[in-house]
């Protein structure tokens, strides 16, 4: 690719802004629920949103969040669909890892941001939907028999290489 290096800085700070939506302070901000970043934790993802008593705007934060990363991932495949498959799959990569950045250090709220468990199953889920669905089930399992969402997103994500 003669363009690679545009590709490469386009896939980047485009996966770190759409990583930076924070979609639970939006949702909840709309529907007149405060700022999430206000309640239990203080972060942005769709547990602390369930602190709020909303399951519905929990719903919608992981939507949200995983959306923007799996829409990261796919705009970085389209870009990349022609070229061979080593640069299109390290261009998957570095468009999930910045998304997931942008998540953590969102440059739209100061660089606070959530813990990015339900963007970085986006990525995988758009990356490789049988090592997403695999880290999703791990993450159920660990949620229902510790009821940790951070414990059931750690081990999710160790096991999913």
């Amino acid at each position: 690719m003669s363009n690679e290096p545009l590709v490469i800085a386009a896939v980047m700070i485009g996966g770190y802004l759409l990583g930076s939506t924070p979609f639970g302070v939006i949702i909840m901000k709309l529907a007149g629920a405060g700022d999430p970043r206000n309640i239990g934790s203080g972060n942005i993802g769709a547990t602390n949103v369930l602190r709020s008593g909303r399951k519905d705007l929990a719903l919608l934060t992981l939507l949200g969040d995983g959306g923007k990363g799996a829409l990261a991932v796919l705009v970085a495949y389209l870009l990349t669909r022609n070229a061979p498959e080593a640069t299109r799959n390290a261009m998957v990569a570095l468009a999930a890892g910045s998304a997931f950045l942008g998540h953590l250090f969102p440059v739209f709220l100061k660089f606070r941001g959530g813990k990015g468990v339900s963007t970085f199953f986006g990525t995988l889920l758009a990356a490789s939907f049988p090592v997403g669905a695999a880290a999703v089930a791990t993450w159920l399992l660990m949620a229902f028999l510790f009821r940790i969402s951070s414990l059931a997103g750690l081990t999710a994500a160790a096991l999913a290489p």
